[in-house]
């Protein structure tokens, strides 16, 4: 059994807004376990996601699917080419590997 697991992650970046004590307590939040401000983030939304009994039961829904995206997903420059004027990005992916480490 290998004692490294690797998981390939992709992450998408997006602007959304909110307030500035919430923005501070994030920046806070991630001073204290020393993570990013978007791990806190993600791992906060992941959180409310999971433990939202009327959410979980809404994703086994057909209209979960047809809910339309308003999520501003921002294109991330990848080889030194930014986005192109005038094209209209759906999303950008960033590939990023997290790894465990795994006790024998």
């Amino acid at each position: 059994m290998p004692l490294l697991e690797i998981n390939q992650v992709s992450h998408i970046c997006a602007s959304v807004r909110g307030d500035e004590e919430t923005a501070a307590q994030v920046d806070q939040y991630a001073a204290v376990i020393r993570a990013s401000a978007d791990d806190v983030v993600d791992k906060a939304l992941n959180y409310v996601f999971s433990k939202d009994r009327d959410f979980q039961e809404f994703l086994k829904t057909p209209q979960a699917k047809q809910v339309a995206s308003t999520l501003r997903v921002r294109k991330v420059v990848t080889n030194g080419s930014a986005e192109q004027p005038g094209k209209k990005v759906a999303a950008a992916v960033e590939p990023t590997s997290s790894v465990r480490v795994v006790k024998a």
